[in-house]
Protein backbone atom coordinates (compact mmCIF):
# COMPACT_ATOMS: atom_id res chain seq x y z
CA UNK A 1 0.00 0.00 0.00
CA UNK A 2 2.80 2.05 0.58
CA UNK A 3 4.42 1.88 -2.52
CA UNK A 4 1.32 2.22 -4.70
CA UNK A 5 1.19 5.65 -2.37
CA UNK A 6 4.48 6.46 -3.45
CA UNK A 7 3.88 5.73 -6.86
CA UNK A 8 1.06 8.04 -7.01
CA UNK A 9 2.75 10.77 -5.50
CA UNK A 10 5.72 10.64 -7.98
CA UNK A 11 3.46 11.42 -10.62
CA UNK A 12 1.05 14.00 -9.37
CA UNK A 13 -2.22 11.48 -8.51
CA UNK A 14 -4.10 11.36 -5.36
CA UNK A 15 -3.79 7.33 -3.50
CA UNK A 16 -7.06 5.99 -1.44
CA UNK A 17 -3.67 5.36 0.99
CA UNK A 18 -1.74 7.82 3.30
CA UNK A 19 1.68 7.43 4.20
CA UNK A 20 2.64 8.47 7.46
CA UNK A 21 2.98 12.50 8.27
CA UNK A 22 5.95 12.66 8.29
CA UNK A 23 7.09 10.60 5.29
CA UNK A 24 4.30 12.21 3.38
CA UNK A 25 6.04 15.77 4.26
CA UNK A 26 9.53 14.22 3.29
CA UNK A 27 8.08 13.31 -0.05
CA UNK A 28 6.95 16.73 -0.66
CA UNK A 29 10.31 18.12 0.15
CA UNK A 30 11.69 15.70 -2.37
CA UNK A 31 9.42 16.64 -5.09
CA UNK A 32 10.11 20.01 -4.51
CA UNK A 33 13.69 19.70 -4.99
CA UNK A 34 13.99 17.93 -7.80
CA UNK A 35 14.73 14.09 -6.89
CA UNK A 36 14.68 11.51 -9.53
CA UNK A 37 12.92 8.51 -8.22
CA UNK A 38 14.97 6.52 -10.27
CA UNK A 39 18.38 8.28 -9.68
CA UNK A 40 21.44 6.21 -7.98
CA UNK A 41 22.51 6.97 -4.39
CA UNK A 42 26.23 7.47 -5.55
CA UNK A 43 27.79 10.48 -3.95
CA UNK A 44 31.27 12.30 -4.66
CA UNK A 45 32.70 11.05 -1.44
CA UNK A 46 34.79 12.66 1.04
CA UNK A 47 38.71 12.88 0.67
CA UNK A 48 39.86 10.94 3.45
CA UNK A 49 41.99 13.87 4.88
CA UNK A 50 38.81 15.70 4.81
CA UNK A 51 36.90 13.11 6.44
CA UNK A 52 39.83 12.93 9.65
CA UNK A 53 39.38 16.09 9.89
CA UNK A 54 35.47 16.26 10.15
CA UNK A 55 35.66 13.79 12.69
CA UNK A 56 38.49 15.76 14.93
CA UNK A 57 36.48 18.53 14.70
CA UNK A 58 32.96 16.69 16.16
CA UNK A 59 32.03 16.89 19.43
CA UNK A 60 30.57 12.89 18.13
CA UNK A 61 34.27 12.15 18.21
CA UNK A 62 34.69 11.80 22.04
CA UNK A 63 31.58 9.29 22.40
CA UNK A 64 32.26 7.27 19.65
CA UNK A 65 33.39 4.58 21.91
CA UNK A 66 30.19 4.46 24.02
CA UNK A 67 28.35 4.59 21.08
CA UNK A 68 30.05 1.69 19.50
CA UNK A 69 30.13 -0.22 22.71
CA UNK A 70 26.32 0.54 23.15
CA UNK A 71 25.26 -0.27 19.54
CA UNK A 72 27.44 -1.66 17.42
CA UNK A 73 26.97 -5.27 19.01
CA UNK A 74 23.54 -5.53 18.51
CA UNK A 75 23.73 -4.10 15.14
CA UNK A 76 25.84 -6.89 14.30
CA UNK A 77 23.90 -9.75 15.62
CA UNK A 78 20.43 -7.76 13.65
CA UNK A 79 22.62 -8.29 10.60
CA UNK A 80 22.55 -4.82 10.56
CA UNK A 81 25.21 -1.66 10.59
CA UNK A 82 25.49 1.83 12.70
CA UNK A 83 26.10 5.20 11.07
CA UNK A 84 27.17 8.58 12.07
CA UNK A 85 26.87 11.38 10.34
CA UNK A 86 27.87 14.56 10.99
CA UNK A 87 25.27 17.73 10.54
CA UNK A 88 25.63 18.26 6.67
CA UNK A 89 24.35 13.90 6.03
CA UNK A 90 28.44 13.16 5.46
CA UNK A 91 29.13 9.79 6.96
CA UNK A 92 31.67 9.86 8.95
CA UNK A 93 31.93 6.61 10.73
CA UNK A 94 29.96 3.04 10.07
CA UNK A 95 30.23 0.24 11.86
CA UNK A 96 28.42 -3.51 11.97
CA UNK A 97 28.20 -6.53 10.23
CA UNK A 98 30.38 -7.26 7.03
CA UNK A 99 28.11 -8.52 5.21
CA UNK A 100 25.84 -5.71 5.46
CA UNK A 101 28.68 -3.25 4.79
CA UNK A 102 29.45 -4.56 1.55
CA UNK A 103 25.90 -4.33 0.53
CA UNK A 104 25.97 -0.52 1.88
CA UNK A 105 28.85 -0.13 -0.64
CA UNK A 106 26.70 -0.48 -3.20
CA UNK A 107 24.38 2.10 -2.48
CA UNK A 108 27.16 4.49 -1.57
CA UNK A 109 26.64 4.47 2.36
CA UNK A 110 29.96 4.83 2.99
CA UNK A 111 32.21 6.84 4.81
CA UNK A 112 32.13 10.78 3.45
CA UNK A 113 28.96 9.69 1.08
CA UNK A 114 26.57 12.84 1.66
CA UNK A 115 22.21 11.52 2.48
CA UNK A 116 21.00 14.47 3.19
CA UNK A 117 17.60 14.68 1.84
CA UNK A 118 18.47 17.21 -0.92
CA UNK A 119 21.21 14.13 -1.93
CA UNK A 120 19.35 10.78 -1.71
CA UNK A 121 15.90 11.94 -1.16
CA UNK A 122 13.89 10.46 1.96
CA UNK A 123 16.07 8.42 3.94
CA UNK A 124 16.36 7.83 7.83
CA UNK A 125 19.84 9.84 8.56
CA UNK A 126 18.12 12.90 5.90
CA UNK A 127 14.65 13.33 7.07
CA UNK A 128 16.24 13.22 10.73
CA UNK A 129 18.14 15.86 9.85
CA UNK A 130 15.07 17.74 8.63
CA UNK A 131 12.79 16.76 11.04
CA UNK A 132 15.15 17.28 13.99
CA UNK A 133 13.09 13.79 15.81
CA UNK A 134 13.98 10.28 15.45
CA UNK A 135 13.04 8.93 12.20
CA UNK A 136 12.34 5.15 10.69
CA UNK A 137 12.12 4.84 7.61
CA UNK A 138 11.17 1.19 5.81
CA UNK A 139 11.52 -0.16 2.21
CA UNK A 140 9.25 1.55 -0.13
CA UNK A 141 8.89 4.79 1.70
CA UNK A 142 12.68 5.57 0.61
CA UNK A 143 11.89 7.59 -2.23
CA UNK A 144 14.84 6.49 -4.67
CA UNK A 145 13.59 2.95 -5.90
CA UNK A 146 17.14 1.61 -5.43
CA UNK A 147 16.74 1.65 -1.78
CA UNK A 148 13.18 -0.34 -1.25
CA UNK A 149 15.82 -2.99 -0.09
CA UNK A 150 16.31 -1.19 2.57
CA UNK A 151 15.54 -0.10 6.21
CA UNK A 152 16.64 2.45 8.16
CA UNK A 153 16.19 4.36 11.66
CA UNK A 154 18.22 7.29 12.60
CA UNK A 155 17.78 9.84 15.85
CA UNK A 156 19.00 13.46 15.76
CA UNK A 157 21.94 14.24 18.30
CA UNK A 158 22.25 17.18 20.52
CA UNK A 159 25.19 19.28 22.37
CA UNK A 160 23.71 19.82 25.28
CA UNK A 161 25.77 22.72 25.86
CA UNK A 162 23.79 24.83 23.32
CA UNK A 163 21.25 22.83 22.27
CA UNK A 164 23.35 22.19 18.99
CA UNK A 165 22.43 19.38 16.36
CA UNK A 166 26.11 17.76 15.88
CA UNK A 167 25.19 14.44 14.02
CA UNK A 168 22.60 11.52 13.29
CA UNK A 169 22.88 8.16 14.63
CA UNK A 170 21.49 5.55 11.77
CA UNK A 171 20.96 1.94 12.04
CA UNK A 172 20.46 0.32 8.67
CA UNK A 173 20.17 -3.12 6.80
CA UNK A 174 18.24 -5.20 4.47
CA UNK A 175 14.57 -4.92 4.30
CA UNK A 176 13.90 -8.21 5.88
CA UNK A 177 15.98 -7.34 9.37
CA UNK A 178 13.06 -4.65 10.01
CA UNK A 179 11.90 -4.39 13.38
CA UNK A 180 9.80 -1.97 15.59
CA UNK A 181 12.08 -1.64 18.47
CA UNK A 182 15.00 0.01 16.24
CA UNK A 183 13.91 3.37 16.65
CA UNK A 184 13.53 3.33 19.91
CA UNK A 185 16.72 1.53 20.68
CA UNK A 186 18.82 4.47 18.21
CA UNK A 187 16.86 7.18 20.22
CA UNK A 188 18.08 5.69 23.47
CA UNK A 189 21.85 5.34 22.46
CA UNK A 190 21.66 8.97 21.46
CA UNK A 191 20.21 10.21 24.57
CA UNK A 192 23.06 8.32 26.25
CA UNK A 193 25.41 9.37 24.07
CA UNK A 194 24.26 12.93 24.77
CA UNK A 195 24.42 12.61 28.80
CA UNK A 196 27.76 11.50 28.58
CA UNK A 197 28.65 14.62 26.55
CA UNK A 198 26.67 16.68 29.55
CA UNK A 199 28.93 14.94 32.10
CA UNK A 200 31.89 15.99 30.20
CA UNK A 201 30.58 19.32 29.97
CA UNK A 202 29.92 19.95 34.05
CA UNK A 203 33.89 18.55 34.64
CA UNK A 204 35.25 21.35 32.48
CA UNK A 205 32.78 23.69 34.30
CA UNK A 206 34.14 22.26 37.64
CA UNK A 207 38.22 23.12 36.61
CA UNK A 208 37.38 26.59 35.18
CA UNK A 209 35.22 27.78 38.48
CA UNK A 210 38.89 26.11 40.11
CA UNK A 211 40.48 28.86 38.05
CA UNK A 212 38.15 31.41 38.15
CA UNK A 213 36.62 32.12 41.71
CA UNK A 214 39.67 33.29 42.90
CA UNK A 215 40.29 35.75 40.29
CA UNK A 216 36.82 37.11 40.76
CA UNK A 217 37.00 37.54 44.23
CA UNK A 218 39.92 40.03 43.91
CA UNK A 219 37.65 42.07 41.00
CA UNK A 220 35.59 44.86 41.74
CA UNK A 221 31.88 45.36 40.10
CA UNK A 222 30.14 43.33 37.79
CA UNK A 223 31.74 39.69 36.42
CA UNK A 224 31.29 36.38 35.58
CA UNK A 225 33.33 33.71 34.36
CA UNK A 226 31.98 31.13 31.45
CA UNK A 227 32.88 28.86 29.18
CA UNK A 228 33.16 28.81 26.07
CA UNK A 229 29.91 28.06 25.32
CA UNK A 230 28.67 30.88 27.90
CA UNK A 231 27.66 28.50 30.87
CA UNK A 232 28.35 29.95 34.46
CA UNK A 233 31.34 28.72 36.80
CA UNK A 234 31.57 31.92 38.53
CA UNK A 235 30.09 35.58 39.26
CA UNK A 236 30.51 38.48 41.18
CA UNK A 237 28.20 41.66 42.00
CA UNK A 238 25.58 40.67 40.04
CA UNK A 239 22.69 37.84 40.25
CA UNK A 240 23.98 34.20 38.55
CA UNK A 241 22.75 33.14 35.29
CA UNK A 242 22.56 30.13 34.07
CA UNK A 243 24.05 30.73 30.67
CA UNK A 244 25.61 33.98 29.17
CA UNK A 245 24.55 34.33 25.28
CA UNK A 246 27.97 35.15 23.55
CA UNK A 247 28.77 35.89 19.92
CA UNK A 248 29.23 33.28 17.46
CA UNK A 249 32.84 34.08 17.15
CA UNK A 250 33.95 36.08 20.49
CA UNK A 251 37.59 37.99 20.72
CA UNK A 252 39.08 39.76 23.70
CA UNK A 253 38.04 42.97 24.19
CA UNK A 254 35.14 45.45 24.10
CA UNK A 255 31.99 43.58 23.29
CA UNK A 256 28.43 44.42 23.44
CA UNK A 257 26.41 41.98 24.58
CA UNK A 258 22.63 42.11 24.71
CA UNK A 259 21.95 41.24 28.05
CA UNK A 260 24.38 42.95 29.63
CA UNK A 261 25.28 46.18 27.77
CA UNK A 262 29.16 46.68 27.10
CA UNK A 263 31.79 44.36 28.16
CA UNK A 264 35.45 43.95 28.23
CA UNK A 265 36.09 39.99 27.58
CA UNK A 266 39.58 38.23 28.33
CA UNK A 267 40.53 34.95 27.67
CA UNK A 268 40.64 32.14 30.65
CA UNK A 269 41.73 28.41 30.48
CA UNK A 270 38.50 26.78 28.82
CA UNK A 271 36.63 29.99 28.78
CA UNK A 272 36.31 33.91 29.38
CA UNK A 273 36.16 36.49 31.74
CA UNK A 274 33.59 38.86 31.10
CA UNK A 275 33.33 42.41 32.73
CA UNK A 276 30.60 44.57 32.20
CA UNK A 277 31.62 48.44 31.37
CA UNK A 278 29.92 51.23 33.35
CA UNK A 279 29.03 53.75 31.08
CA UNK A 280 27.83 54.54 27.66
CA UNK A 281 27.44 51.53 25.37
CA UNK A 282 28.58 53.15 21.96
CA UNK A 283 24.77 53.26 20.77
CA UNK A 284 21.85 51.07 21.24
CA UNK A 285 21.35 47.99 18.53
CA UNK A 286 19.87 49.56 14.83
CA UNK A 287 18.79 46.24 13.20
CA UNK A 288 17.49 43.09 13.92
CA UNK A 289 17.48 39.93 11.40
CA UNK A 290 15.14 37.02 11.85
CA UNK A 291 16.20 34.09 10.13
CA UNK A 292 13.55 31.58 9.57
CA UNK A 293 15.02 30.57 6.39
CA UNK A 294 15.98 27.06 7.58
CA UNK A 295 14.17 25.03 9.92
CA UNK A 296 16.90 23.47 11.51
CA UNK A 297 18.88 26.56 11.77
CA UNK A 298 16.26 29.45 13.24
CA UNK A 299 18.05 32.72 14.28
CA UNK A 300 17.77 36.12 15.66
CA UNK A 301 20.77 38.23 14.30
CA UNK A 302 21.35 41.68 16.28
CA UNK A 303 23.35 44.34 14.59
CA UNK A 304 24.79 46.94 17.06
CA UNK A 305 27.53 50.15 16.85
CA UNK A 306 30.06 47.57 17.91
CA UNK A 307 29.22 44.27 15.70
CA UNK A 308 26.92 42.03 14.73
CA UNK A 309 25.72 39.12 17.94
CA UNK A 310 23.60 36.03 16.84
CA UNK A 311 21.18 33.89 19.03
CA UNK A 312 19.40 30.93 17.81
CA UNK A 313 15.75 30.32 18.53
CA UNK A 314 13.16 27.46 19.47
CA UNK A 315 10.64 27.03 17.20
CA UNK A 316 8.81 29.03 19.58
CA UNK A 317 10.72 31.92 19.99
CA UNK A 318 10.94 31.99 16.40
CA UNK A 319 6.66 32.20 15.82
CA UNK A 320 6.53 34.68 18.63
CA UNK A 321 9.43 36.99 17.50
CA UNK A 322 7.38 36.39 13.97
CA UNK A 323 4.41 37.86 15.17
CA UNK A 324 5.77 40.96 16.35
CA UNK A 325 7.91 41.35 12.92
CA UNK A 326 4.46 41.65 11.50
CA UNK A 327 2.64 43.51 13.78
CA UNK A 328 5.61 46.50 14.81
CA UNK A 329 2.79 48.21 16.44
CA UNK A 330 3.06 45.82 19.13
CA UNK A 331 1.00 43.02 20.61
CA UNK A 332 -0.65 42.36 24.31
CA UNK A 333 -0.48 39.13 25.17
CA UNK A 334 -3.92 38.10 24.53
CA UNK A 335 -3.10 38.81 21.13
CA UNK A 336 0.18 37.46 21.07
CA UNK A 337 -1.56 34.29 22.60
CA UNK A 338 -4.23 34.07 19.92
CA UNK A 339 -1.39 34.43 16.97
CA UNK A 340 0.30 31.43 18.33
CA UNK A 341 -2.10 29.25 20.29
CA UNK A 342 -5.33 30.29 18.76
CA UNK A 343 -6.11 31.25 22.33
CA UNK A 344 -6.25 34.46 23.75
CA UNK A 345 -6.56 33.25 27.34
CA UNK A 346 -3.30 31.45 27.23
CA UNK A 347 -1.83 34.80 28.43
CA UNK A 348 0.61 32.91 30.98
CA UNK A 349 2.18 31.34 28.26
CA UNK A 350 2.70 34.19 26.00
CA UNK A 351 4.85 36.46 28.75
CA UNK A 352 6.52 33.21 30.48
CA UNK A 353 7.82 32.54 26.77
CA UNK A 354 8.37 36.52 25.86
CA UNK A 355 10.05 37.06 29.73
CA UNK A 356 12.82 34.21 28.62
CA UNK A 357 13.34 36.05 24.99
CA UNK A 358 14.30 39.56 27.06
CA UNK A 359 16.30 37.58 28.96
CA UNK A 360 18.87 37.93 25.72
CA UNK A 361 17.52 40.62 23.86
CA UNK A 362 16.60 43.14 26.45
CA UNK A 363 17.85 45.51 24.45
CA UNK A 364 15.48 44.79 21.41
CA UNK A 365 12.36 43.93 22.70
CA UNK A 366 9.86 46.64 24.68
CA UNK A 367 6.93 45.83 26.57
CA UNK A 368 3.33 47.44 27.24
CA UNK A 369 2.68 46.29 24.35
CA UNK A 370 5.17 43.67 23.39
CA UNK A 371 7.16 45.38 20.29
CA UNK A 372 10.50 45.60 18.70
CA UNK A 373 11.98 49.06 19.76
CA UNK A 374 11.77 52.75 18.45
CA UNK A 375 14.32 52.80 16.03
CA UNK A 376 15.01 49.30 15.07
CA UNK A 377 15.10 48.10 11.33
CA UNK A 378 13.59 44.45 11.46
CA UNK A 379 14.51 42.14 8.68
CA UNK A 380 12.35 38.05 8.06
CA UNK A 381 14.46 35.86 5.92
CA UNK A 382 11.77 33.95 4.90
CA UNK A 383 12.28 30.64 3.08
CA UNK A 384 12.25 29.67 -0.61
CA UNK A 385 9.11 28.57 -0.48
CA UNK A 386 6.12 29.43 1.87
CA UNK A 387 5.35 25.82 2.74
CA UNK A 388 8.49 25.83 4.23
CA UNK A 389 7.83 28.48 6.77
CA UNK A 390 8.10 26.83 10.43
CA UNK A 391 7.15 23.48 9.13
CA UNK A 392 5.93 22.14 12.10
CA UNK A 393 4.24 25.09 13.40
CA UNK A 394 0.61 25.02 14.04
CA UNK A 395 0.90 28.72 15.52
CA UNK A 396 -2.28 30.62 13.20
CA UNK A 397 -0.02 33.55 12.30
CA UNK A 398 2.49 31.20 10.95
CA UNK A 399 -0.68 28.80 8.88
CA UNK A 400 -1.51 31.93 7.54
CA UNK A 401 1.99 33.16 6.39
CA UNK A 402 2.11 29.46 4.47
CA UNK A 403 -1.36 30.10 2.84
CA UNK A 404 -0.59 33.12 1.46
CA UNK A 405 -3.54 34.73 3.66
Amino acid sequence: MIHRAREAKVVGERSPVAPRAEIGASWDRVLRSGIDPDQSTESVLLEMDEIEHRRRSSTLGEVMPLLSEGLVSLADAAQQIVVVTDVEGRVLWRQGNTGVLRRADRICLAEGAAWAEASTGTNAIGTALVSRTPVQVHSSEHFVRSLHNWTCAAAPVRDPRDGRLIGILDISGPASTFHPTSLALVGSVARLAESEIRNRHLQAIDRLRSVAAPLLCRLGGRALAVDTHGWLAAVTGMPPVDRLPLPKSLQPGRVWLPSLGMCQVEPLSGGWLVQVTDGSSDGPPRRVVLDLSRPRGLTVNVVSAVGTWTQRLSPRHAELLYALALHREGRTASELAEDIFGDATRTVTVRAEISRIRRHLAEVLAHRPYRFGEGVEVEVIQPDHPADLLPRSTAPVVVRAREGS
